[in-house]
């Protein structure tokens, strides 16, 4: 694989990414909320709406932190829309647990 495919590749998934969370908050509290998760994103954890791949760990802290116990919805409903989107249908479940299921899930299907 050449440096250029594996750009190419690292940007459709990041854009897979950003997509999926975006769908994701839209559905789960609809566009007004979804706006403001964002404005809190990038206000408080400077992660703007296209950034979310680039800045995974980050992102994943914040939600744990903004939604508590609800992250958990989100995070399944992010995974099963990005593995989606990958042509990967494969039902979600998340455990929680010390190591963060969610982040190591998505960071296991970015390129390197």
């Amino acid at each position: 694989m050449t440096l250029q495919h594996t750009v190419r590749r690292t940007e459709r998934y990041e854009e897979l990414l950003n997509k999926a969370v975006e769908r994701t908050l839209h559905r789960v509290f609809g566009p007004m909320a979804a706006s403001i998760i964002y404005t809190h994103l990038e206000s408080n954890y400077s992660i703007k709406k296209d950034e979310v791949a680039d800045k995974l760990e980050s992102f994943n802290q914040a939600i744990q932190n903004y939604l508590s116990s609800g992250a958990a919805v989100v995070e399944k409903e992010i995974l099963e829309s990005f593995y989606s989107g990958l042509g990967l249908y494969q039902r979600v479940e998340l455990e929680r647990s010390p190591n963060n299921e969610f982040f190591e899930r998505l960071r296991t299907l970015m390129p390197q």
